[in-house]
């Protein structure tokens, strides 16, 4: 498989942007989906998601790195289909000054019952619009 994903067109990466919510689909250990709204930035061809280090989708990525996520409007799909990776210290700054600009939090902050932040970076597969699954 190529590392090569072509980047969606201006109208996506406008909604990628703009909206504020992104579904996120991970797998659980028996197999069944966890499926959760995420706060998230898209940046350098990666979907950026701050989370607690104790959380349900951090567990189940450490044992399955395949996820989906989805744009919340139906109307006009947006899926992508990637693999997870859990970035637990050195944010990019990029990503770090992108999340506060678009929800005014700052994702390197301790938090939560652990006290620490992990932040998925999630590169594409695959996109699927409207029109294009196969």
């Amino acid at each position: 498989m190529s590392d090569h994903v072509d980047e969606p067109g201006p109208a996506v990466r406008r909604r990628l942007a703009e909206e504020r919510n992104v579904w996120l689909c991970t797998v659980r250990p028996d197999g069944s989906a966890h499926v959760t709204p995420v706060w998230f930035v898209y940046r350098s061809s990666r979907w950026w998601i701050g989370t607690d280090r104790g959380s349900v989708k951090v567990r189940n990525i450490r044992g399955e790195p395949r996820v989906s996520l989805a744009l919340e409007d139906g109307r006009l799909p947006v899926v992508a289909e990637g693999d997870a990776a859990l970035v637990h210290d050195g944010f990019p700054r990029e990503v770090v000054a992108a999340f506060q600009r678009k929800y005014g939090w700052d994702i390197s902050a301790p938090a939560g019952s652990t006290g620490s932040r992990v932040l998925l970076e999630v590169r594409v597969r695959r996109w699927l619009m409207a029109g294009t699954a196969r």
